[in-house]
């Protein structure tokens, strides 16, 4: 017998996914959203007070990008940023690395 035709599966499958997809695009508010869980200890904006905890506010994509690695990868030992670390796709880790890059360091 022939093989069946997935096209209307894939296109259906393609057609669920796409308005998600796009709403996630679409929220300008997206990136802060997802920062917002790193406020508890990196503090508003990525601007912490204290020694123990790294400021984020200014630092560089590519180098909180290459820390969360090493958190995830357990390259650098923490408490809780390799569970953390963990907990989001590479896109979602892309647009916090990005947010915090963006934000003016505390004077």
């Amino acid at each position: 017998p022939p093989a069946p035709d997935r096209r209307p599966l894939a296109a259906a499958v393609l057609a669920l996914a796409a308005p998600w997809a796009h709403a996630q695009a679409q929220d300008p508010n997206l990136a802060r959203n997802l920062a917002a869980t790193c406020a508890n200890c990196h503090g508003t904006n990525g601007n912490v007070r204290g020694k123990e905890v790294k400021p984020l506010a200014g630092v560089s994509a590519d180098k909180i990008l290459a820390l969360i690695a090493d958190y995830k990868s357990g390259a650098q030992p923490a408490t809780i940023m390799h569970q953390i670390s963990k907990g989001y796709t590479d896109e979602q880790l892309k647009l916090i690395a990005n947010y915090f890059a963006a934000q003016k360091p505390a004077q």
